[in-house]
């Protein structure tokens, strides 16, 4: 699970981090109530978030970085 998300495109990244979100508040929600099988499960999603975040950032910078020096900046 951990490397699975290296091949995945920039928008698969994006919703699929909006997913994990979305599970990652619901646990929480059962957490507080009592109902969760594995409480362990909290850690593993926040690090997995993490991942995601992680990837998403190096791509935008990795996009933004190769659109400077795409464009040459004209200087005074």
């Amino acid at each position: 699970m951990k490397n699975s998300f290296k091949n995945l495109s920039f928008q698969e990244l994006k919703v699929k981090r909006d997913e994990l979100t979305r599970k990652y508040m619901d646990l929480r929600f059962q957490m507080v109530i009592g109902h969760v099988d594995n409480p362990l499960q909290k850690r593993v999603m926040r690090r997995q978030l993490a991942r995601l975040n992680t990837l998403i950032s190096a791509q935008e910078k990795a996009a933004k970085t190769s659109l400077t020096t795409m464009t040459p900046e004209k200087k005074a």
